[in-house]
């Protein structure tokens, strides 16, 4: 099983270390990071979502018409920003259990911390793409009341996120029952 890295509570590629005080840094939580394979998920998905526009492109550029050659570098410059972005986003990923509520935080740029208390879940589930299976990942998705604090963990390693998908049900059903 992939070790689950831990993440810094700041990524220095983002910039200056966030200031005391910051919501969307709290004191005193570990972060654990989501697993490296999801960027190898992301690369690849992206590849093949960009790449496909970027050959036909290509091929018509060659065959048709010189303008195409405009949508080629348009896919091209895309391609190489993606693959640039996406392990930036991949390690900005990560979530902390308290003892009340759930945190999971993302973004470099445009930041978000999203805290799920235990009692509002209602149901916990996995999913897993083919390429996700291949690598041994699965994401966390976690269900609430209300559909806007419906959360996500990607790209977790499958026993983490069994491991996970249990003790966040039992911890909602025990608050649950408290209410």
């Amino acid at each position: 099983m992939p070790e689950i890295p831990p993440i810094p509570d700041h990524d220095p590629a983002a910039g200056p270390a966030p200031e005391a005080g910051d919501p969307l840094s709290p004191p005193g939580l570990t972060w654990i990071g989501v697993s490296p394979a999801l960027t190898k998920v992301r690369v690849i998905t992206e590849t093949i979502s960009t790449g496909i526009p970027l050959l036909v492109c290509l091929v018509l550029a060659l065959t048709v018409t010189a303008y195409l050659w405009i949508g080629v570098g348009v896919f091209a410059v895309l391609l190489v920003w993606l693959l640039w972005l996406i392990p930036r986003q991949v390690r900005a990923i990560g979530y902390a259990e308290r003892h009340e509520d759930l945190l999971i935080k993302r973004g470099i740029m445009f930041r978000r911390l999203v805290v799920v208390p235990y009692g509002r879940m209602q149901y916990v589930d996995i999913a897993a793409g083919p390429i996700a299976r291949k690598l041994g990942i699965a994401d966390v998705k976690l269900h609430t009341a209300s559909a806007a604090t419906d959360a996500s963990i990607p790209g977790l390693p499958a026993a983490e996120a069994a491991r996970l998908r249990e003790q966040l049900a039992s911890r909602g059903e025990a608050r649950l029952a408290g209410l």
